[in-house]
């Protein structure tokens, strides 16, 4: 399991602005109205090549307001699942009756709890950490959210409280995290593929609450499955049988090499179906499409044609990912999947030669020239391969924000035209040239 933290704190003190900071991007809505953020927000965050898991909460408060039992038990839930916790306060507001609830609360967790007093925006501010030393933490270390002032120092306490990681499997091992939404049969899928009852079954949406890992051998080569629990909506988070199941879904397909996204082939594709399959994109990690209760849909000789072209229709951004049609329940077309598993696996750890890349780079620019954009025009000079796992190629060009988004989006295309990245997603990254 990774190593989680979970940020909470009275509402509008820029826990959601600190979220934000950590990983990077933009993820969790901000808004000068307190109360804006009312599920927990899950992310993956690295510092100083430690990777651990983040969660972002509704604010806690004292006071009735709209929602907040349900941001309370949100919080809790949080705090429940997190390894160590950030406690973000007010620098500008001094200690407030809400961060004494909050503290007091944090007391009965016996987890280690990080003072972060935010809104220290210039030195001169300093003197108001002081009067947090009353909530009876460690010391408090200031930040400012706003101006990125103390992050560094905040995530070296973070990671000082991480034990070292070791890698469970050895390095051939491939490992699939089973994905869906409830109730689709991806504890029906484990038990097919694993060719036994090493995981409860059931009818009733929700059963599994855990992530469950079991390696196995196949023809000689060497798997590890997780199987998760469903991943809901987090408006639909609240019930205590789901709350570990989203981050620990999450925390699988982390850990994956490649994600099996089961669908329910009778009530084909629907709108949650690409919530989670977002997940496992936004990850890059490789991806087989799995239609499971293939048996139960009633079948002419375009049904197959007519499931493929509205998965297409409705995962455009999963073009590269294969599709295959199985009954877990009968165990039928099982070994479908592994093929695919093994091409997408071949294809996600490949690497290409720098003569290749650069050919191909060249010859895409010569047939499509590069358009005029932000008023100047892209001259790529240099083509690289930096990772694998996905496969990650580095472009050296004259100015990156010469490049149109749908010009990066050609050279993509032209790579996967000439290059067999079945299963697997390509990063492309654009770097600017030295004169």
């Amino acid at each position: 399991m990774a190593f989680t933290v979970a940020i909470v704190g009275r509402p509008n003190v820029g826990k959601s602005s600190l979220f934000n900071r950590i990983v990077g991007e933009r993820i969790s809505i901000t808004d000068d109205v307190s109360g804006v953020t009312r599920d927990r927000i899950y992310a993956q965050a690295v510092w100083l090549t430690r990777r651990f898991s983040l969660i972002d909460t509704g604010g806690i408060d004292v006071v009735d307001a709209p929602f907040l039992s349900q941001i309370k038990m949100q919080a809790q839930i949080a705090m429940d699942e997190a390894d160590a916790i950030i406690f973000v306060v007010d620098g500008k507001n001094g200690v407030t009756d809400g961060d004494e609830y909050i503290a007091k609360t944090l007391y009965r967790t016996n987890k280690p709890v990080i003072l972060a007093v935010n809104k220290i925006d210039d030195i001169n501010q300093i003197a108001n950490t002081y009067d947090f030393y009353q909530l009876g933490f460690d010391e408090p270390i200031a930040i400012s959210t706003q101006h990125g002032i103390g992050i560094g120092d905040l995530l070296d306490k973070v990671i000082s409280y991480m034990e070292d990681e070791v890698e469970p499997y050895d390095n051939d091992t491939i490992k699939i995290a089973i994905i869906g939404r409830p109730n689709v049969g991806k504890s029906s899928l484990t038990n097919a593929i694993l060719g036994n009852d090493r995981v409860i079954v059931s009818p009733i949406s929700g059963t599994t609450t855990d992530a469950i890992d079991t390696p196995f051998v196949r023809d000689g080569k060497k798997y590890v499955v997780i199987d998760t629990a469903g991943i809901k909506k987090r408006g639909k988070v609240y019930e205590s049988v789901d709350k570990y199941s989203v981050l620990r879904a999450l925390t699988a397909i982390d850990r994956s090499d490649i994600c099996l996204i089961v669908i329910d082939g009778e009530e084909g594709v629907i709108e949650q179906d690409k919530h989670v399959a977002g997940y496992a994109f936004e990850a890059n990690k490789a991806i087989v499409i799995v239609v499971n209760k293939w048996d139960a849909v009633e079948k002419d000789d375009k049904t197959m044609q007519k499931m493929e072209k509205d998965i297409r229709d409705n995962f455009k951004f999963l073009d590269f990912a294969p599709i295959v049609f199985v009954s877990a329940l009968e165990k039928s077309r099982i070994h479908t999947i592994f093929s695919e598993i093994d091409v997408a696996y071949a294809n996600y750890q490949k690497e290409i030669s720098t003569s290749i890349l650069n050919d191909l780079m060249h010859d895409a620019v010569a047939m499509n020239p590069t358009p005029i954009h932000n008023r100047g025009k892209a001259s790529f000079n240099y083509a690289t391969q930096v990772a694998i796992k996905p496969p990650t190629f580095v472009l050296f060009v004259n100015n990156p924000d010469f490049v149109h988004f749908s010009y990066l989006r050609y050279l993509n295309n032209q790579f996967r035209s000439a290059i067999d990245f079945t299963g697997t997603p390509i990063k492309i990254i654009l770097r600017r040239k030295n004169d």
